[in-house]
């Protein structure tokens, strides 16, 4: 086991020291782009301006014939884009493949300074993350990268489920967290083939009434479970969990039901895989102006988060002032990002 005192010093000589605190940073979307469609990185400087978060795409997706050829249109869109405010990721290829060490090493290499995070997939332990951050502490320290690369692990194994507690806390380069719902349900053997969201089949029925006619079901969520495990084991290490991605892009819906979801059980964020998505996960990633506008009046009438008062007929005390506060601080965190929300929210 390291070291507390050792968890913070750079694991190789001459690369940048981890971040103590992750930068502050919304986001509301993790939007995926196919780099080795030349048609595509040529609308990712549009795309920049209006997502918080571009991510090349090298893994699931991309043909093992285009894997080289995904890698180097990042590089190159990564090298061409001015991406401002927007964090700039890559999800890597995993770490039993052939491509993951070229991936890292040419991209570092290339352009380790514009990148931010790396998505790490298939994430079974801490030992994952072990390995991706030495290498990256290598790749940064050869290359004379200025600031620490950060690690995304996505949790689509059963193993890494059991183990999310270690994963979180596995690296101060760890960034957060996200789903991945398809690759999960094959690991536990779900029986379902739809890439997140629900199913029709995983329900509860109400008790039997003789003479009532059809009985009600009720449709329940398959990643409840996961999705909240997943956020306190974020929590507790002070990183953050994402929802993963939502495959149905004809169902906008079902979509924002399972985002907002996903929202309310505290994830910052989710994978937007069409332009489409892209405006719903803003949304619902946003808090609801009604409600940051109730979280300031209790704010204000508790300036000290001590005490209790009552506001339209009902008590607020310190424990609701520390949920008031979360949601404002998130909305003063979107309002510096966006105009249009800060209009919204007067701030």
């Amino acid at each position: 086991m390291k070291l507390p005192n050792q968890f913070y010093r750079p694991l190789a000589i001459g690369a940048p020291s981890p971040y103590r605190e992750l930068p502050v940073k919304v986001e509301r979307m993790i939007h995926f782009v196919p780099p080795h469609v030349e048609k595509m990185r040529a609308k990712v400087p549009d795309i920049a301006k209006q997502v918080d978060v571009v991510l090349g795409n090298l893994e699931d997706a991309i043909p093992a014939d285009a894997k080289e050829a995904a890698r180097a249109g990042f590089i190159d869109m990564a090298k061409s884009t001015d991406f401002g405010s927007t964090g700039l990721w890559t999800r890597m290829n995993a770490l039993n493949s052939p491509w993951a060490l070229d991936d890292m090493i040419e991209i570092v290499g290339a352009v380790g300074d514009k990148l931010d995070v790396v998505m790490l997939p298939k994430v079974e332990g801490p030992w994952d993350i072990a390995y991706l951050d030495q290498l990256l502490a290598q790749l940064e320290a050869r290359n004379s990268v200025q600031k620490p690369i950060l690690i995304h692990a996505i949790l689509e194994t059963a193993e890494g489920v059991k183990n999310v507690d270690a994963i979180a806390a596995a690296s101060p380069r760890m960034h957060g967290i996200s789903l991945g719902p398809a690759d999960l349900a094959a690991s536990r053997a779900m029986k379902t083939t739809r890439v997140g969201g629900g199913h029709p089949e995983y329900k509860v029925i109400a008790d039997a009434d003789p003479g009532a006619g059809l009985r009600a079901s009720f449709q329940q969520d398959l990643w409840h479970y996961t999705i909240a495990k997943m956020v306190d084991a974020c929590a507790s290490a002070g990183i953050k969990a994402f929802y993963g991605p939502f495959g149905d892009f004809s169902d906008a819906p079902a979509c924002e039901a399972q985002f907002r979801n996903a929202f309310l059980l505290g994830c910052a964020g989710a994978w937007s895989l069409h332009p489409t998505q892209i405006d719903i996960a803003k949304r619902v990633f946003s808090p609801d102006p009604k409600e940051v506008a109730f979280a300031k009046r209790v704010l204000d009438a508790m300036p000290d988060g001590t005490g209790a008062v009552m506001i339209d007929g009902r008590m607020q005390d310190d424990a609701t002032w520390k949920q008031c506060k979360v949601v404002v601080d998130l909305a003063k965190q979107v309002a510096a990002k966006d105009a249009d929300f800060a209009k919204i929210y007067g701030l």
